[in-house]
């Protein structure tokens, strides 16, 4: 009788431990499955936020940075641009909100997670294209190569003359 319930005992406790390997396996495993990242909204780089200045009409803030998943119901002035990216890989989350602002068609305001350009209070029409260095910018002519003979040879049609 005694062997009976020892071998009871032991199979219980065999099934324990087989059921706790196994649930402690789907840990394991669960690092070997694939799970994709999950990107939602507006991505935006920083040159995009930086090109925004004060006065810009709806449509070239809407062509510099696409339509804005949230547009306030109550006022078309308010604009929300939301980036929720969730990793597959370790479920780290990053989240950023840009909020517009407008006063009737004009940007008046900027805010959010992004840097905002120093620029941005200088409104489009006053401000100035990055300068670059004038000696760069000299056109290169083929005198200026060194040599007067075209890089490349052309082949010259022949005339009526050639053929007879």
């Amino acid at each position: 009788m005694q062997t009976m319930i020892n071998k009871k005992q032991s199979l219980t406790l065999l099934s324990a431990v087989a059921l706790s390997v196994s649930l402690s396996a789907c840990s394991v495993f669960d690092y070997l499955i694939y799970k994709p990242d999950v990107p939602q909204g507006n991505y935006m780089e920083p040159i995009q936020v930086e090109k925004l200045r004060i006065n810009m009409t709806k449509e070239q803030a809407e062509f510099i940075l696409g339509r804005p998943v949230l547009r306030d119901s109550f006022a078309d002035n308010v604009w929300y641009y939301v980036y929720h990216f969730k990793s597959g890989r370790d479920a780290s989350i990053i989240h950023k909100e840009l909020i517009l602002r407008f006063e009737g068609d004009l940007l008046i305001s900027a805010s959010g997670d992004y840097d905002i350009s120093p620029d941005f209070d200088t409104p489009l029409e006053l401000s100035e294209l990055p300068s670059t260095n004038k000696a760069e910018l000299v056109p290169q002519v083929p005198a200026g190569r060194g040599e007067a003979k075209p890089l490349v040879e052309e082949d010259k049609p022949l005339s009526l003359k050639d053929e007879t």
